[in-house]
């Protein structure tokens, strides 16, 4: 069970991993594992994940083990499980991603660092990946240096409505600018030509 629990929070986010996650949190087993039923907690609340508290408070039990329960092989100390400790603590990152796109429409990408207690670098690659996996919507304008979450929710058929609604305004647009232009020129012709009368 305890090899269940570490997996199922290694495994990548999606609707299986999130049902099978909910459907392990169940199991009334967990009641005699109190700190992996503590983690499944963290994962499965809509709430942030401060990585150096989960460190401090789970680190020893998950990788050692603690309180007469032998440690479990997935966090060893050798090179699989020092892999798959750093893939821990990058979930708990995409974790923390997901919720401030559930929270938040704009945040600014200083702030979402200083969250996820990243680099700013870090942590704009870390929001990238996860939108070219599809995992969050978001868009960034690095000018202003602001995340812009709020596109996730729009429909398809609104967004294809809000493209031709743009669509529409840029060709008013170049209408009017055209037909200035051709006023313009008419303007200019009957100057010239009123002073070659003359």
């Amino acid at each position: 069970m305890r090899n269940a629990v570490l997996f199922i929070v290694l495994a990548k986010y999606d609707n299986e991993q999130s049902d099978l996650i909910h459907r392990i949190k169940g199991e009334k087993i967990l009641q005699d594992l109190p700190k992996y039923k503590e983690v499944l907690d963290k994962f499965t609340t809509s709430e942030l994940i401060n990585q150096d508290a989960f460190c401090q408070q789970f680190e020893q039990e998950l990788r050692a083990g603690s309180g007469g329960s032998p440690p479990t092989d997935v966090f060893s100390k050798t090179e699989a499980g020092e892999a798959r400790w750093k893939d821990l603590l990058t979930r708990i990152v995409e974790h923390n991603i997901r919720i401030m796109a559930k929270y938040y429409t704009r945040i600014s990408l200083t702030r979402m660092a200083e969250l996820l207690a990243l680099p700013e670098a870090k942590a704009e690659d870390s929001l990238s990946e996860m939108v070219v996996s599809g995992a969050v919507s978001a868009k960034t304008d690095r000018l202003e240096g602001i995340i812009d979450f709020s596109q996730q929710d729009q429909d398809p058929l609104e967004n294809l409505n809000t493209w031709s609604n743009n669509t529409n305004k840029l060709m008013d647009l170049v209408m009017k600018t055209t037909h200035l232009i051709n006023k313009e020129e008419m303007v200019h012709k009957t100057l010239g030509m009123g002073s070659m009368n003359e």
